[in-house]
């Protein structure tokens, strides 16, 4: 049964707020990654070496549950091998001076690919792990095949504690013009995205009806979700048996909101503000072309939700509310 909007977020917001509980929240250096941590259990891993973009993986949410795709980053049974740059969470863009980001050499199987660039981690800037939060941010650069710099980037990641079962990622991503103007082209392919475990997909691998579903904040779900505007979006579905869901809301001061999101079937799952004409082919060509002069930056901010059992809307929307309240 597909979930309706409700108009109690005051109500369940309290009942959000009633069973907080302190967690420690810690950061833990690897070789190449640095591991998240909730009172000593695996959260995510920000891996930043090793491809041609840094990425959050795997991320475990209530109970467990693994709640994005293992491949390219390992095998696991009963996935399908599509789209080797989906690496389960991360940020990038397609069309960069017309540079892609977001894609690797391995996606184009044996075509010629366009212009590939990579997103290098530079330095850590802060690493904080505490009682109730963690906050995780570093530098990054946008590197051309010829080596220039066309954006050096910020990206925080903040661990909160837990609200019942539900764990709480914020995404703040800072892009920073170079030495040269910047142009961030009308594409589909980006943004802020997320690929979601197999098993919660709304088609299934071999092109056969899924168990997901996904609902947007805008009252629409399934696959008319893919190009409409809306404050969040929730991919939710069965992981070992248990309906588990990721939602992600947008955050009111990113540039062109409300966002269009790029929620696929397969399991793909964007919130993406370039896609203007790439996903409404009544607006105007490159309308979602987005320019920067040299120096001018601009900034997204994303909250992440791994929650137990199917989206309660106005949960989701409660927690929206709180979030938009962030200057």
């Amino acid at each position: 049964m597909k979930p309706l909007l409700s108009t109690t977020s005051a109500v369940l917001s309290a009942m959000l707020l009633a069973n907080i509980s302190s967690a420690d929240v810690t950061l833990k250096d690897l070789p190449g990654k640095v591991r998240v941590e909730i009172d000593g259990q695996l959260l995510t891993e920000y891996c930043y070496q090793g491809a041609d973009h840094v990425y959050f993986y795997p991320l475990i949410g209530p109970g467990g549950a693994p709640m994005t795709r293992s491949w390219p980053m390992e095998e696991a049974p009963n996935e399908e091998h599509d789209h080797p740059h989906h690496r389960s969470l991360w940020f990038a863009h397609g069309m960069v001076n017309g540079v892609d980001f977001w894609s690797e050499a391995a996606s184009h199987r044996g075509k010629t690919p366009p212009p590939l660039g990579k997103i290098v981690h530079r330095e850590f800037l802060r690493k904080e792990s505490g009682k109730d939060r963690a906050i995780l941010r570093d530098r990054l650069d946008w590197v051309a095949p010829d080596g220039t710099v066309l954006l050096a980037s910020e990206q925080q990641l903040t661990v909160h504690q837990p609200k019942d079962e539900t764990r709480i990622l914020d995404m703040e991503i800072q892009l920073k013009a170079n030495q040269s103007a910047i142009t961030l082209g009308d594409t589909k392919e980006g943004t802020m995205a997320i690929r979601i475990a197999e098993s919660m997909r709304l088609s299934a691998p071999g092109k056969k009806p899924g168990l997901g579903h996904v609902l947007a904040g805008n009252g629409k779900t399934d696959e008319d979700v893919w190009g409409s505007r809306a404050d969040w979006v929730d991919m939710y579905g069965p992981v070992a048996g248990k309906t588990v869901g990721i939602a992600m809301l947008a955050h009111p001061a990113n540039p062109r909101h409300p966002t269009r999101w790029h929620a696929r079937a397969y399991g793909l799952f964007a919130a993406n503000p370039f896609c203007e004409h790439e996903m409404d082919k009544s607006q105007p060509k490159d309308s979602g072309t987005l320019k920067l002069d040299p120096g001018q930056s601009i900034t997204f901010r994303y909250r992440i939700l791994l929650h137990p059992d199917a989206p309660q809307p106005a949960r989701i929307q409660a927690e929206y509310d709180s979030f938009r309240s962030i200057p």
